[in-house]
């Protein structure tokens, strides 16, 4: 089970941290994704992070606003999220895959939380 916390109203610009926590086993042998999905859009692929940590990747309209990171102890994936656009504005999802460094594509995630409302608005 994932469970996604962290989401709010902010303004553009502002920073806004996003986490996930899941429950049960495997969570070191598996890789977590954020994707989002805004109103009327199919879900996207955000960033994502391998089962070690080491490897993470970024869609194009993220890099170097978002990063993301993982607590294996806490069994939490995070993803920090500065200088905040509206167009950042989605419902946030985290998911895990046992592909070791995670995908970009949604149907390669076994299990997912239910969503999390980020908003960006002034």
């Amino acid at each position: 089970q994932l469970v996604e916390s962290g989401g709010g109203l902010v303004q553009p610009g502002d920073s806004l941290r996003v986490s996930c926590v899941a429950s049960g086993n495997g969570f070191q042998t598996h890789s977590m994704g954020w994707f989002r999905q805004a109103h009327g859009n199919e879900r996207e692929f955000v960033a994502t992070i391998s089962w070690s940590g080491r490897s993470v990747s970024y869609a194009d309209a993220v890099k170097g606003r978002f990063t993301i990171s993982r607590d294996d102890a806490r069994q939490t994936t995070s993803l920090q999220m500065d200088s905040l656009k509206p167009e950042d504005t989605a419902v946030y999802y985290c998911g895990t895959s046992e592909l070791y460094g995670g995908s970009r594509y949604p149907t390669e995630y076994d299990y997912w939380g239910p969503g999390i409302q980020v908003t960006v608005s002034s």
